[in-house]
């Protein structure tokens, strides 16, 4: 079914309307999956019922996450709302049950650990995660226009949501930054003598084929080989996969010791956060680098710093009687 008509039309249909390919392969997996639950029937045969039926099975039967089971959710919506246009009614499902985990932060001194164990190019990247609270991929996807140095700052485009901000970019990287910048421009320049460029977003690519020699365009975490893209077939070069990444931070933690904790490459983002607020930097301040929509995401960090409201001390404290 992967390769079916009715999917592949799914699929153009995204990409048309602009949706991350991540988002894409993630919609028709569930759609996929949908159809196959219900005995391979076709989505115009059915509706709301077998909507809600799919959708409590995932949460009864495979006990999936919350955010998984609104994963489904969002992409049987957009089949049925936008691709197939028979918008669905009011869903009377059983949720999966959410629970409120606080997210695992690191010290400063974990921190220090693990980026002295690191290689050059990985402790670049993890000193960026922390140093600006950016996502793995969000890191991975920057290109050399992306950073300014005058300013201070890093622009991430099309982060999660669709959305872009500009967030913070150590001023104590730039040296490091800027010698991976002329190491990624000198392999633009070898793979331009070939007629291979970094990869690009398919209608820039179309709009301006040549952009792809423009040094502003080429990933500063360049993958070490060549692939076709994924919407073009074109040879290219894309970014480093997150699996590199990954696979560096498990044997930098071992190194460092560190086993008490579950370290992702998001521990970092939370450890930013968190951080910062230990620091009293405004929560508002915090939403706005880390991009979140509503500053209730971003108050799950003042709960793992024991504070309500970052920076809020006991005003018995500034008695000095004890």
């Amino acid at each position: 079914m992967t390769g079916s008509p009715f999917l592949n039309s799914i699929r153009q249909d995204l990409r048309q309307k602009g949706y991350a390919l991540k988002t894409e392969k993630t919609y028709a997996h569930w759609i996929k999956r949908f159809i196959l639950f219900h005995q391979k029937r076709h989505p115009l045969t059915m509706g709301d019922e077998e909507v809600r039926l799919f959708l409590s099975y995932l949460a009864n039967n495979h006990h999936v996450a919350v955010n998984t089971q609104k994963t489904a959710l969002n992409a049987l919506a957009f089949l049925y709302n936008q691709f197939l246009n028979k918008p669905l009614g009011e869903l009377s499902f059983n949720p999966a049950k959410k629970y409120r985990r606080l997210p695992i932060v690191l010290s400063v001194t974990e921190i220090q650990r693990i980026l002295q164990v690191l290689d050059k190019r990985n402790r670049i990247l993890f000193s960026l995660l922390y140093g600006g609270g950016l996502r793995i991929n969000e890191c991975l996807r920057l290109r050399i226009k992306d950073f300014n140095f005058d300013h201070g700052c890093v622009s991430i485009h099309d982060g999660k949501g669709g959305k872009s901000r500009n967030t913070l970019l150590p001023l104590s990287l730039k040296p490091a930054i800027e010698q991976l910048i002329k190491e990624a421009i000198t392999v633009q320049v070898s793979d331009n003598a070939r007629g291979i460029g970094p990869s690009m977003p398919f209608a820039l690519d179309r709009k301006y084929p040549s952009a792809y020699r423009q040094p502003a365009w080429m990933f500063v975490f360049p993958s070490t080989t060549w692939c076709n893209h994924p919407v073009t077939g074109k040879l290219c070069r894309h970014h480093l996969h997150d699996s590199v990444a990954r696979k560096a931070l498990k044997t930098a933690v071992d190194k460092a010791g560190i086993v008490n904790k579950r370290v992702t490459c998001h521990t970092f983002r939370h450890s930013f956060a968190t951080h910062l607020l230990q620091a009293g930097r405004d929560i508002r301040t915090v939403q706005e680098l880390l991009g979140h929509s509503d500053v209730k995401t971003t108050q799950i960090y003042t709960h793992v710093i024991g504070q309500h409201f970052a920076g809020t001390a006991s005003p018995l404290d500034s008695l000095g009687v004890f």
